[in-house]
């Protein structure tokens, strides 16, 4: 892990933030977005929370789905920016992977950390969880772009996981239970592939819903395929085509990703903590979008000029997240794990003490779940602004 201090992209008076080679202000602020957005749905008041500030239950899609995907999507982008302007000065594929693989199990490390904080037991340690599968992702897709630069091979790639993890959670047998579809349900939530083989690398223990894990093994297939495609969307930032057909670009792959996972939807259901190969296409579509729009905002501009058309309220806070994303989500994390831990008395802990305290007149429930989730995230963006404003860029 290293502290990089230099200045940002909105600090640098008068530089160009284009589409090219190097760090975009959109992929920052989509990154800042994503991350305050995650921040929010995971840190909610109470369970009365609006039903789009939570996961699905199983089979569907709400908002609050989209966020992981988006993230990783994002990683898949800068992989693509950060190693080919790394390549670019001169530095080797060797040391690069090395740099990879530093990175992946610092990340892979701060997910157990997450995890067991702040009481660590060996017998419950969750090994799996949303930086572990990002520290996978990462390395797979770091290591392919660094192996190949055919674009090509991602895409086929990508293909053959989507299709290959249909092929095995729809006609492949379950054991003990039998082929989905006709002995047991498609997609049913325990006797189902992912979830009988998470069983059966770890105990009841390490998983997060004990029966079954979100971010288990073999749903890390298809999330690498998310990943692709950002890494994809990355070699297509990196063309000399302009930047309105750049952005066209990304639209209509967005409509296209949409439109098939919304079809792929009626024969395997949209299922995010299945991460189905109909949700991948879903959420990339919608990811797709939101970056298109996103370039079309604030990239081509000046950082002045594109701050001077943005409300400060918007630009500053998200890309105050997106400069030290892992840094706010990691902090994020531990701090909620630490009102949780500690009790104002025997059956409160601060969480609780907190909520019914400051927010226990408002007579809306959802409202007041939403009121406490904005408040926990203004909490956490102070120790990250202070690290913007001192150009203090925490690089794993």
């Amino acid at each position: 892990m290293a502290v990089e201090a230099k200045s940002s992209p909105a600090a640098r008076e008068g530089a160009v933030t284009r589409v090219k080679p190097g760090r975009l202000m959109s992929l920052d602020l989509l990154r800042g977005l994503t991350i305050g957005f995650m921040i929010l749905v995971n840190d909610n008041g109470s369970s009365a929370a609006y039903a789009q500030l939570k996961h699905s239950v199983w089979n569907g899609f709400t908002f609050t789905d989209l966020v992981f995907p988006t993230f990783l999507f994002l990683v898949g982008i800068s992989t693509v920016l950060s190693t080919a302007s790394r390549l670019a000065r001169g530095d080797s594929r060797q040391s690069l992977f090395l740099h990879t693989l530093r990175r992946a199990v610092i990340l892979f490390l701060l997910g157990l950390l997450v995890n067991s904080f702040p009481h660590f037991h060996w017998h419950t340690l969750r090994f799996y969880g949303v930086l572990p599968r990002i520290a996978i992702c990462y390395f797979i897709a770091a290591s392919l772009y660094l192996l190949t630069p055919k674009w090509r091979n991602y895409a086929a790639l990508a293909v053959a996981l989507l299709v290959g993890y249909w092929a095995l959670m729809r006609f492949v047998p379950v054991p003990g239970f039998g082929t989905p579809g006709r002995d047991v349900p498609l997609l049913d939530p325990d006797r189902n592939l992912v979830a009988w083989l998470d069983r059966h690398i770890f105990a009841a223990s390490h998983l997060y819903e004990k029966t079954r894990d979100p971010e288990g093994l073999l749903s890390t297939l298809p999330a690498l395929a998310t990943t692709l495609i950002g890494l994809l969307t990355g070699i297509w930032l990196r063309t000399q085509r302009r930047l309105n057909e750049k952005i066209g670009g990304i639209a209509v792959a967005g409509v296209s990703c949409l439109l098939l996972g919304w079809l792929w939807n009626f024969s395997f259901p949209i299922n995010k903590k299945l991460w189905t190969s109909s949700f991948v296409l879903f959420a990339v579509g919608l990811s797709l979008l939101l970056l298109a729009l996103s370039i079309w905002i604030f990239d081509g501009r000046t950082a002045e000029e594109a701050k001077g058309s943005t409300p400060s309220l918007l630009f500053t806070p998200l890309l105050v997240f997106g400069t030290n994303a892992i840094t706010a989500y990691v902090f994020s994390e531990l701090l909620a794990s630490t009102f949780g831990n500690i009790f104002i008395h025997p059956r409160m802990n601060l969480h609780h003490w907190l909520y019914d305290t400051i927010l226990g007149v408002v007579p809306n429930p959802a409202f007041a779940s939403l009121l406490y989730s904005l408040g926990f995230v203004a909490v956490c963006w102070i120790p990250v602004y202070w690290l913007y404003r001192r150009r203090i860029f925490i690089k794993i």
